[in-house]
């Protein structure tokens, strides 16, 4: 008879997906605040326009740039700790020895099952060392490239993101009017990216829909509110 295939249903969240996250969940949530706050205290929406595209080119700029040296420091920490270890397996290899034993233990194994992988650990020192830095040290190495490509996607999802609660303002020339559009287009953004988001990362998708929506449009109130008092 044939056999179905066993597929596996875990969700691995990719990095590319992780800074979409990032980067779009600031870009909808900063400049919409920051629209909102201004319209509160003016009715201009040039004068919008021009403050929100300033902070949506260097909110982007700046989550970038935090990527890129976020990604290039798991980098340049992963390589530093991948020295130490190749350097252990030879010069401290009593120690290391105990530690594959240990770590083994924890998973249940007895030495007599131990000793036979440790023996192929010590056969094949590469293996060892990839074993070392997942399981001791819970380390993946870095995807080449990895920061570079982590920078554009923040910043162009930042960019995506903040278009939206602004693009109202371009097209309408009284701020008020403008702010009406805006909050509802970016609470419904808001609200299907918290969807996605929550598809991708396995909560429930009306769940996580509604808490994002809920979280930005505070922040766009307390923004607007305070703008009105301080006006």
């Amino acid at each position: 008879m044939p056999v179905t295939p066993h597929i596996e249903g875990h969700f691995q969240s990719s990095d590319m997906v992780r800074d979409i996250v990032i980067g779009m969940a600031d870009g909808l949530t900063v400049p919409f605040a920051l629209a909102a706050g201004l319209t509160g205290a003016v009715n201009a929406s040039k004068l919008i326009v021009v403050a929100g595209l300033a902070e949506i080119a260097a909110g982007s700029i700046a989550m970038g740039l935090g990527g890129y040296l976020a990604a290039k420091s798991d980098a340049e920490h992963y390589a530093s700790e991948r020295a130490r270890e190749e350097m252990e397996i030879v010069e401290r290899k009593d120690d290391e020895r105990l530690e594959v034993l240990e770590i083994l233990e924890g998973y249940g194994l007895t030495p007599q099952e131990s000793h036979p992988i440790l023996s192929a650990f010590e056969r094949r020192p590469k293996v060892w060392v990839d074993w070392m830095m997942r399981f001791e040290l819970g380390l993946e190495e870095p995807i080449p490239g990895r920061a570079t490509r982590s920078a554009l996607t923040i910043a162009l999802s930042y960019i995506a993101g903040g278009l939206i609660p602004l693009t109202p303002y371009i097209m309408q020339p009284d701020a008020a009017s403008a702010l009406r559009i805006s909050v509802i287009a970016t609470i419904l953004a808001l609200a299907a990216f918290g969807a996605v988001k929550g598809h991708f990362t396995g909560t429930p998708m009306i769940k996580s829909g509604l808490r994002t929506a809920i979280i930005g449009g505070l922040a766009a109130g307390a923004a607007f509110g305070l703008a009105k008092l301080i006006a």
